[in-house]
């Protein structure tokens, strides 16, 4: 599918829900999650497709924390704070994952933690 078609399909249709912002951030950590899980399962098999999951996920939070560095961010700056840490420590943890000396499962457990904060559910099990 060419670009085009991509902003078509995406754009294109009057009768497509309206998605908010936190929508769109907790459907992409859920994706990114999902992916990640699943490579990490397979990681025996494919080492490539955890590569590309973990890489995957860096770049979502490499994202995420230059977006919380702008001036211009809206969110509190201790959440800001705590945001760009975790982008940090996910950076460096991921390293580890690749290097076989850790478990992709905390950065599993990190983004499961930001989808529930997403969904507002931080507190529920």
């Amino acid at each position: 599918m060419n670009t085009m078609q991509l902003a078509r399909s995406a754009y294109g249709r009057p009768d497509a829900p309206v998605r908010n912002q936190r929508t769109v951030e907790y459907d992409l950590f859920a994706r990114i999650t999902r992916g990640l899980a699943t490579a990490w399962e397979g990681r025996k098999s494919d080492h490539a497709g955890l590569a590309q999951a973990v890489y995957d996920n860096d770049t979502l939070w490499r994202t995420l924390a230059i977006d919380v560095a702008e001036p211009g961010n809206a969110l509190p700056a201790p959440l800001r704070a705590q945001l760009f840490y975790l982008y940090e420590f996910t950076h460096e943890h991921s390293q580890k994952v690749l290097a076989g000396e850790a478990s992709a499962e905390v950065l599993i457990d990190i983004n499961m933690a930001v989808m529930r904060g997403l969904r507002g559910t931080y507190g529920a099990a």
